[in-house]
């Protein structure tokens, strides 16, 4: 990541204040160039370092980034291995980098099935990051929307069960504050790359008036130029809301 005042930044108005991404295509990108899979994986990170850059250089609040479905389980065991001792490598490697650029970091999604010394990581990344106001990075690892509203109903109904709530009292203000990332910016634009045209169980509710983007560039060749056209593509359309 480099600083933004070394940078030509080019004026896009207006800017989504949180994007999401599904970081698509790692697999066909290193088929195209006949490496393996976890060699498309590291060239993955590299695409999140460029995008990081730019949301920073932009002003963007929030950048989230699904990482890991839930349904990823189902890959190739030594795929899920290696992806698992890269999350380990990126957590212990981007942390500092994180901290120089005032960047905090969230991870959301289902913990449980990640090895201690992951949870662990991610704890002491999330603890080490806290204060920083610059940026959120949320990476969405082990996660689904499906599983974000599973888990919000039962922490109502736990409500419900201790008296301290009435089921005629859940509507979607009081829903909204289990969901995750209830205290950041409402996502405005989400991005698929790949040429993939569907959500795949990514943030159901928080994509609820969200812009939809899907490009058909690979995830390893979403760099700073891509990323910028994805923004001034976001910039030129109109957002009703369910107005006219």
């Amino acid at each position: 990541m480099t600083d933004r005042s070394t940078q030509a930044v080019p004026t896009i108005s207006p800017l989504p204040r949180h994007v999401a991404i599904i970081m698509d295509g790692n697999n066909r990108w290193a088929k195209a160039h006949q490496r393996s899979s976890i060699s498309g994986h590291r060239a993955g990170v590299e695409a999140v370092r460029a995008v990081i850059e730019v949301a920073l250089r932009q002003g963007i609040e929030a950048l989230t980034l699904f990482a890991f479905s839930s349904e990823n389980w189902k890959r190739p065991q030594h795929e899920v291995s290696a992806l698992m001792e890269l999350f380990l490598w990126a957590l212990k490697r981007e942390t500092k980098r994180l901290n120089k650029y005032q960047v905090r970091l969230r991870v959301i999604g289902d913990r449980s099935r990640f090895s201690e010394e992951i949870q662990k990581l991610i704890q002491q990344a999330e603890a080490q990051t806290r204060h920083n106001q610059r940026m959120d990075l949320v990476i969405a690892a082990n996660y689904g929307g499906q599983w974000d509203l599973a888990h919000a109903a039962q922490l109502a109904a736990r409500d419900v069960a201790h008296g301290t709530l009435t089921p005629d009292d859940i509507d979607e203000a009081y829903l909204s504050q289990y969901i995750c990332l209830n205290d950041l910016p409402t996502v405005d634009l989400c991005i698929r790359t790949s040429g993939e045209q569907r959500i795949s169980n990514f943030l159901l509710w928080q994509l609820a008036y969200a812009e939809l983007l899907f490009v058909d560039t690979l995830w390893p060749d979403f760099k700073q130029a891509a990323f910028t056209e994805a923004l001034q593509e976001f910039a030129g359309r109109q957002r009703r809301f369910g107005g006219r």
